[in-house]
């Protein structure tokens, strides 16, 4: 047996103390977080603004207020001046002179159809949203391109345009002249934004082309978006440029006939007849009428263009944003007026 010599011992005892903490029960050390400077952080990217469109303008003041995003309420008649009898409809006119019209349109005008002259008019100069008779300039300009008994074959995204619409379907195929019908009686969104696009080649160029044409017809305010009318805030026009559009679109015959039409029946691409009644009630109400075009959406409120003819002499009458009384009433006491025998 060797025995162990004090400095073996020692040697021994000090590679003991070396030994790791670990083995003999010791516990870990908690784990450092590491706390980077705020300098190194990566700076979370700018969002883009998005392009402005070339092609939208600002709307006018009276058109834009971004609280509503459409014109005030109708104007009222005060409660002392109750809403006129059409029973009373002579001294209405008589008083008109020193009184004026008792009018509820916030604008309106009423234009002589063969030299264009305002012959009464309230804020005729003032824009409004114009609603479906936006249709008027879209059928003046379909017809004035001609070749009406040409097939449209209705796309897809003509199948979309909603609200009042015929429910067209992608490869359903209708004569322009038919749609005209469609478009006037029936205000169909749908047949508006198919004619349009198959005239100009898309529902932007026709836009364009809508608020050039006005302007060639003399109009200074209007601008529109759209065939259809369909609410815009950029799509406007005032009462003296509708009359004005609708002026160029009367001295169109077929024109004329489509919107003296009481009823029309569409014929489907399945065969079924779809009877088409005029919403123009002043066909039936003023005698002499001869058309043209009613409108309305909730910021436009109603819209109404109308024409009469008597003894040789017509007049065309518009009213914008007004309530359902008063277009019907607006519009009789305008013709009315215009249509006085000359003093």
């Amino acid at each position: 047996m060797v025995k162990s010599s004090p400095s073996l011992t020692l040697l021994l005892a000090a590679a003991l103390a070396v030994v790791p903490a670990t083995l003999h029960g010791a516990k870990k050390k908690a784990p450092v977080t590491r706390i980077e400077p705020a300098a190194a952080k990566k700076a979370a990217p700018r969002p883009r603004p998005a392009p402005a469109s070339p092609t939208k303008r600002p709307p006018p003041a009276a058109l834009a207020d971004p609280a509503m995003n459409a014109l005030p309420g109708a104007p009222v008649l005060p409660a002392a001046t109750p809403r006129p009898r059409m029973e009373d409809l002579a001294q209405i006119l008589a008083a008109s002179e020193t009184a004026g019209l008792p009018l509820a349109a916030r604008g309106a005008i009423v234009i002589d159809a063969h030299t264009g002259a305002a012959l009464y008019e309230k804020n005729a100069d003032e824009p409004q949203f114009p609603a479906s008779t936006t249709k008027i300039l879209t059928a003046l300009l379909v017809i004035e391109a001609g070749d009406l008994d040409r097939e449209i074959e209705c796309t897809l995204e003509d199948s979309k345009v909603g609200e009042s619409s015929l429910y067209l379907k992608p490869g359903q195929r209708f004569t322009r002249r038919q749609m005209l019908y469609g478009l006037m009686l029936k205000s169909a969104n749908d047949v508006a934004h198919a004619l349009g696009r198959d005239n100009a080649g898309s529902a932007a160029a026709f836009a364009e082309k809508m608020t050039r044409r006005a302007a060639e017809l003399g109009a200074k305010t209007a601008h529109f978006t759209n065939a259809n009318g369909l609410h815009d805030l950029v799509h406007y026009c005032s009462p003296r440029d509708l009359a004005l559009i609708s002026r160029a679109a009367m001295q169109q015959p077929l024109f004329r006939q489509i919107v003296s039409t009481p009823s029309y029946h569409w014929l489907g691409a399945d065969g079924v007849a779809i009877p088409l009644s005029n919403h123009n009630r002043m066909l039936q109400r003023f005698p002499g009428c001869t058309g043209v075009k009613t409108g309305f959406t909730r910021p436009a409120m109603q819209v109404l263009v109308c024409a009469a003819l008597r003894d040789g002499r017509e007049v065309i009458s518009v009213v914008m944003h007004t309530d359902k009384p008063g277009i019907w009433d607006d519009s009789t006491l305008l013709l009315s007026y215009g249509l006085r025998p000359k003093r």
